[in-house]
């Protein structure tokens, strides 16, 4: 009885020592995105192509997200070229592609064929086992949630 009621103490104390469960949650999914440190590219596309704010509204939204890695298996000089200014509205296509709106979690993702980006076109889905591509873009992190959608991490920058 007298190591139950320690056990019990410390299961106790840990719990209110944890952070809330909701706590990721308070960032939505650009803070998400640069707080992760590995979508520097990424938000400085969305800068680039003055799509921050979008993406920090209510949402809910579903971004693909591709790391840094993905940006950097672009042909040579293609990201530099496209964070020009004048090369700002193709961004937007290119960066739009990457979002659903509404909030799919992995568990949907898995039943979908297809899903229509906020730029009204089409990525299409195919599930191999555990693997799952958008397009030619293997999904290799899901459902990270933030405020105002969800995050599907990609291996390779999805182009229309």
């Amino acid at each position: 009885m007298k190591y139950l009621s320690l056990i019990l103490t410390l299961i106790i104390t840990l719990i209110i020592s944890m952070p809330a469960y909701s706590a990721h949650h308070e960032k939505d999914i650009v803070d998400t995105a640069v707080g992760a440190g590995s979508f520097n590219t990424l938000v400085a596309a969305l800068t680039a192509a003055d799509l921050v704010d979008t993406l920090k509204g209510e949402g809910p939204f579903t971004v693909f997200a591709p790391t840094d890695e993905a940006f950097a298996k672009l042909p040579e000089g293609t990201v530099e070229d496209l964070l020009k200014p004048e090369n700002k509205e193709k961004l937007q296509t290119i960066l739009l592609y990457h979002v659903v709106p509404g909030k799919v979690m992995a568990s949907d993702v898995v039943n979908l064929s297809s899903a229509k980006t906020a730029n009204d076109m089409e990525l299409f889905i195919t599930v191999d086992g555990k693997t799952v591509k958008i397009n030619q873009a293997q999904v290799v992190q899901t459902d990270i949630e933030t405020s105002n959608g969800v995050i599907h991490v990609i291996d390779t920058v999805l182009i229309p």
